[in-house]
């Protein structure tokens, strides 16, 4: 009877030291498998409103999109977009800085800083600045009285310099979401600035047309 009881102890200690192992190190496994192709979206309400999972049903997507966010702020919180280690980061920020005065040099010089510190964080993390987009001036309420296409393109033209010069990808997203007349076309737009979900699609699908989803 003693002998029964000690190999059931035994048994019992062995089955408790494989459940322990495999709850320790099967997550761990699962998790490197999401996270190797992930995908990250940052930046501000643009970015905050899209359906990016929707979109792209077949990858994995977090979206680190925060209303009204700034380069200042995004800088402050990119290391935990990078937790996972992402395949790719696509950027856009800057339309916040230009709404409350910021000037241009400075804004350039916050997405630089953010392009550095990806590359410090995740080296291996794919990075992907993306060109602010032009607004509908007409369309535009007072509280923006300072954006105007004329400051979003100068600061465009900064960011792709800069991107240049660090060797990452400058994504042009102004020729699909343009008029005639250099503004953001109004039929996809809520309100000058923000977006509808057609402006969404159209945006992915440029990304996925110049393979770079």
């Amino acid at each position: 009877m003693n002998y029964i009881k000690k190999n059931l102890a035994i048994l019992l200690v062995a089955f408790i030291a494989f459940i322990a192992y495999s709850c320790k190190s099967y997550p761990l496994q699962t998790a490197n498998k999401v996270n190797k192709n992930t995908i990250v979206f940052l930046g501000n309400s643009i970015t905050q409103v899209g359906k990016w999972q929707e979109l792209l049903p077949y990858k994995k997507v977090v979206n680190k999109g925060i209303s009204g966010d700034i380069t200042k702020g995004v800088l402050a919180r990119i290391e935990d977009c990078l937790s996972s280690k992402p395949a790719k980061i696509f950027v856009m920020i800057g339309i916040n800085d230009l709404k409350i005065g910021t000037p241009i040099d400075s804004i350039t010089l916050g997405q630089i800083k953010i392009i550095e510190k990806i590359k410090q964080l995740s080296p291996r993390t794919k990075i992907y600045m993306q060109s602010t987009l032009p607004v509908h001036e007409a369309m535009l309420a007072s509280i923006y009285k300072r954006l105007n296409n004329g400051a979003i393109t100068q600061m465009n033209i900064a960011l792709k310099l800069a991107c240049k010069q660090q060797n990452v990808r400058f994504i042009d997203l102004h020729p699909v979401m343009r008029d005639q007349n250099g503004q953001l076309q109004k039929v996809l737009s809520t309100d000058g600035l923000h977006l509808k979900p057609e402006a969404y699609a159209i945006w992915v699908n440029y990304l996925q047309t110049n393979k770079l989803l």
